[in-house]
Formats: C-alpha cells, sequence, structure tokens
C-alpha cells in the first residue's frame, strides 16, 4: 500500500478497465496504483467518496466515468476540507465562484447532486444540500468540425498507433475512451466487409462499418488491445494527448468527431444513422455535431423565395 496510511485505511487501485478498493491490511502494492487526492487534509471526506465510488462501480459506471467523478467530488473537498457536512450556500458560493465554461459546471453540478443523494439514501448525511442547487441551462455552442487540413498533419503522424487513432476519430467518429477500449476481438468480418464493436456510454455496444483502410490498420496490430499500457490499455485521456500532439496548433480529439458528423450527415442526409454511428442516445446531440455548408444553407433559401 501507499506509505503514511493509518491502518485500516481505504485505497484505490485504479486502472483503465476497472477499479478497486483495497484496505492497507491487504499487503502488497499492485502495479498501476493510482492515489489521487489521498490528501491527509482531507481525511474527513475519504470514506465517503470512497463509498461513493464503489457505488459508482456497482452500478456499472465506466472506469473514465468513475476517475472524472473523484476528480470532481475532490475539487470540492479541497475547496472544504473540514467535511462533506455543506450548507447550500456553500455549495453556491463555490460554484460561483469557479470561472468556468457552462459545460463544465453543469457536469460539476450534476457530479455533487448525485454524490450528496447516494450519501442521505446511504445514511451518511441527514440532509441532502444539492437539492436547492439552481440549474443550469444546457448551452449548445456551434459544431467546429477539424479542417481537413488538420485531419491530413494528424494522419501524417510517424508513430502507426497515432494515426490510427486520428483516422478512428476523424473517418469513424469514436470518443477518445472508444478508441482507448478497442480490443482485436472487437473488429469483426461481415457479408459486407469489416465491422468494430464499440463500447460506448452507458456500456451501450454499437457496431460500426469500418473504412477498408481503417480495418487494415486495426488489423495490422498485434493481438489484444489495439493500445496497450503496462495496466491494460490506455486511457481515454492518454489517447487524447496522444492526438492532440499530432495536430496542428490547439486542435484535438474532439473536433475530429465534430468532422465525422459533419461529414457523414453531408453524404448521406441521414440523421439517424449518423445519430446510430455516433453513437449518440437522442439525434438532438447528433445535430449539435453537424456544421451545415453553406451551400446547403442558400439552396434552403433559394428554396423558399
Amino acid at each position: 500500500p501507499p506509505p503514511g496510511l493509518e491502518p485500516g485505511t481505504l485505497w484505490l487501485h485504479v486502472t483503465p478497465s476497472r477499479v478497486r478498493v483495497f484496505s492497507q491490511a491487504t499487503g502488497t502494492r499492485p502495479d498501476g496504483l493510482i492515489v489521487s487526492g489521498m490528501s491527509p487534509s482531507i481525511a474527513a471526506w475519504h470514506p465517503l467518496i470512497i463509498g461513493w465510488i464503489q457505488w459508482l462501480a456497482a452500478a456499472g459506471r465506466s472506469p473514465e466515468t468513475i476517475r472524472l467523478r473523484r476528480h470532481q467530488l475532490y475539487r470540492l473537498a479541497e475547496a472544504h476540507p473540514a467535511g462533506p457536512d455543506l450548507t447550500a450556500d456553500e455549495l453556491v458560493v463555490w460554484l460561483a465562484s469557479q470561472a468556468w465554461a457552462p459545460e463544465t459546471r453543469r457536469a460539476m453540478r450534476s457530479a455533487i447532486h448525485g454524490f450528496y443523494r447516494w450519501a442521505v439514501r446511504a445514511g451518511h448525511l441527514d440532509r441532502d444540500p444539492s437539492v436547492d442547487l439552481p440549474a443550469i441551462r444546457a448551452t449548445d455552442p456551434p459544431p467546429r468540425p477539424a479542417p481537413e487540413a488538420v485531419v491530413a498533419a494528424g494522419l501524417g503522424s510517424p508513430e502507426s498507433r497515432v494515426r490510427l487513432m486520428v483516422a478512428l476519430a476523424a473517418r469513424q467518429g469514436l470518443r477518445r475512451a472508444e478508441i482507448a477500449a478497442i480490443h482485436s476481438d472487437d473488429v469483426v468480418q461481415d457479408l459486407l466487409g469489416w465491422s468494430l464493436r464499440v463500447r460506448g456510454k452507458g456500456g451501450r455496444v454499437r457496431v460500426v462499418p469500418l473504412h477498408d483502410d481503417v480495418a487494415g490498420m486495426l488489423r495490422d496490430r498485434p493481438p489484444g488491445w489495439a493500445f496497450p499500457s503496462r495496466s491494460g490499455h490506455l486511457s481515454a485521456g492518454h489517447v487524447g494527448k496522444l492526438i492532440a500532439r499530432a495536430l496542428p496548433g490547439a486542435w484535438t480529439a474532439h473536433p475530429l468527431r465534430h468532422r465525422f458528423g459533419t461529414v457523414a450527415y453531408a453524404g448521406s442526409r441521414d440523421l439517424l444513422a449518423v445519430q446510430q454511428l455516433m453513437g449518440h442516445a437522442r439525434p438532438e446531440t447528433t445535430r449539435r455535431y453537424i456544421r451545415l455548408s453553406d451551400d446547403a444553407l442558400r439552396s434552403a433559401v433559394r428554396a423558399a423565395a
């Protein structure tokens, strides 16, 4: 176990594929141990955060979601080290003091609400201060598809694995976490060619037809995880960093997915097909990824004339 922990302290072993909770008494430290945020200054939060993480893992939340929720709660804990028995006013003041984008603010509010709802139901706290938090409106930013020159730069990376990551994001529409978790068993052949079983958000699995060249790149990888690490497969965050390093300027992996949505819709005019390929639960979400061309807008104006 990590040095300096009191007897009986719980600690976390987190890998890209699972989350395990250990007691200090369990003995040896496994490879890949990550003890993020286990600062003594917020010791009053540790039992509840670890309990909530266990609950999320039991509910089947993905390791990436669990990592994010843990990070969000530790940010709140660091601002209130005395413990989680906060008032609604204290939560409001803290949220108001953060210079976050609206989507980040909504995600943090959701994490706080989920944590306190669990803590009250589990009997750890008597009241839920998050019920009085103000609602945060969802924003609808315009689509930002990566230009073809940016995609070409990424596909020109000297690293074969990075070229494959870029192709999976830009040409197949996969998320970072979906790219990270690809296994050789997920590449399957059907009557029309090669397809990929993709593990998406919420544990939903979809089958995506593969471009021939992308299928070839995947099949050229050794058996097992397409992007292995010492403890399983790479994390979504690491995949995102590798892609961003291969792209010019400030471009990142997510605009590659916007590029896929925009190009796929322009070529098919089938919003439901693009929704299924991208793994969205609702077509309204897919619509936010699609940037209509100037020609399409001008044609609509001419049609109404």
